[in-house]
């Protein structure tokens, strides 16, 4: 390394450690403005403000940026206030200049990395949370995108998520009703995971296999060789953002909404696997209402008995059979459940399981929008708190974000479909030991970890 790329590492480091000690005094204030008012409650975010929670986060980069998209769109988790804040910020930084990228790619592919390229463009053509995408073709003439990780990640994400737990520490002292630790503990786990991008060539890899018999979703192909644990090379796949298409046909939003549809929960009933981030920079559309799957750093790999728990409450809350909805809880992770608390669980599960449950063409939310979506959630708050809390099982929170997020993609297509027959076709003939086989080979197949409760052979 020369005197001068030394140089521009150490004031890059400076900067960082500027950037955390800077977020750190700031929630260090908001920390001593909430202890210094006797609050009850969520009264604490009128008085501890969500500007100042904004203002405190602002700074961060990207780690906690992705966290903030994840958490202000499954519905109280943190409060309303908090919510609408996080969705405001932005990872909108600039990218990193032509220098690092230089050096990145030296670091991951060896000096004579640009021989590797037909052509490398300089100037990054997106900025994601965690790294940067530049344009590039390869020797065979394949358009590729190659994600560079940005620098220090590893210590952002670390840094980011102590902020996360003091946010965290601050709302439940105030909010009996969620009790985040296994949230964050989740949160931790995918983010952490997300850092390594030769498994996200495998989770890529992965999504391709189970998506080959789905002619209308597209994965694109990785090249390993052009890879690296901080960079990421793939296929160029050309579409257009989902906002574009909200104005089409119903044909055509239809369309579009049935292959989300497909691309998240074919992996999910069959295979146990979920896509955790339905973020609208992680897909793109063509013409034919073809789908683009981006974006792989955020899976789930849920347990076989899980997926069966999710069809079995669907069942429970179809039949009124109070019996199996807790037998789906308790399998989830959900404890000290009295009939009190099945009764506020089943509020949100009707809510979230409405669409499913009536068989006739409909928009995914006809009764309020998204108002009632809203009232639901303070309802059913409300409760949680006045009967001492629950903890949501680190399983439920990215289920719940997959199926608030794609719900909103449905409301923005205004998609008017027969949600009920769209699921009992991937269900109906569900059986949980063959999605346990199939789940194990695949996983496998990939080089890629079992979920706990299985075991080879």
């Amino acid at each position: 390394m020369s005197d001068d790329d030394a140089f521009q590492d150490q004031n890059r480091f400076a900067g960082r450690a500027k950037r955390y000690a800077k977020v750190s005094a700031s929630m260090s204030g908001v920390v001593a403005k909430a202890a210094g008012k006797r609050l009850l409650g969520r009264e604490m975010t009128t008085i501890l403000g969500a500007d100042d929670l904004k203002n405190a986060l602002g700074g961060l980069k990207g780690p906690l940026m992705k966290v903030g998209q994840i958490l202000a769109t499954v519905p109280d988790l943190i409060p309303e206030e908090y919510s609408r804040e996080l969705k405001q910020l932005q990872s909108n930084a600039p990218p990193m200049g032509w220098a690092f990228v230089k050096r990145r790619m030296k670091a991951e592919l060896g000096p004579d990395w640009e021989s590797r390229f037909k052509t490398f463009e300089h100037e990054a053509c997106a900025a994601a949370s965690l790294g940067q995408v530049h344009k590039a073709i390869s020797l065979d003439g394949q358009e590729l995108a190659c994600k560079i990780q940005y620098p220090d990640m590893a210590s952002a994400v670390e840094a980011d998520l102590k902020q996360l737990k003091m946010v965290f520490a601050i709302y439940r002292r105030y909010d009996k009703a969620i009790d985040p630790s296994e949230i964050h503990a989740e949160l931790s786990e995918r983010l952490r995971e997300e850092l390594d991008y030769e498994r996200e060539l495998r989770q890529m890899d992965l999504y391709a296999h189970m998506h080959a018999n789905e002619p209308m979703i597209h994965v694109p192909r990785g090249y390993a060789d052009v890879s690296s644990k901080r960079l990421l090379s793939m296929e160029w796949l050309s579409g257009a953002p989902m906002m574009s298409f909200t104005d089409m046909s119903l044909e055509m939003r239809n369309s579009v909404a049935l292959n989300m549809f497909r691309a998240w929960y074919v992996p999910f009933y069959n295979y146990g696997i979920i896509h955790g981030d339905p973020h609208l920079g992680n897909y793109t559309v063509r013409d034919d209402g073809s789908i683009n799957l981006l974006d792989f750093g955020c899976i789930r790999v849920f347990p076989p008995d899980f997926v069966r728990a999710v069809i079995d409450l669907y069942k429970a809350l179809r039949d009124d059979d109070e019996e199996l909805a807790v037998t789906a809880y308790k399998t989830w992770g959900f404890a000290n459940l009295d009939r009190d608390m099945i009764d506020t669980l089943n509020i949100w599960a009707r809510f979230l399981y409405g669409p499913l449950l009536k068989d006739e063409v409909r928009s995914i939310q006809e009764e309020g929008g998204t108002q009632y979506g809203a009232s639901v959630a303070a309802k059913v708050h409300k409760a949680l708190r006045e009967k001492g809390g629950v903890r949501p099982p680190r399983e439920f929170v990215l289920m719940d974000r997959a199926a608030i997020g794609l719900g909103s993609v449905f409301t923005y297509l205004n998609a008017e479909i027969n949600w009920h027959r769209l699921f009992h076709e991937l269900v109906d003939d569900f059986d949980v030991e063959e999605l346990r086989i199939r789940q194990t080979a695949a996983l496998q197949k990939f080089d890629l970890p079992l979920p706990a409760d299985i075991t080879p052979g």
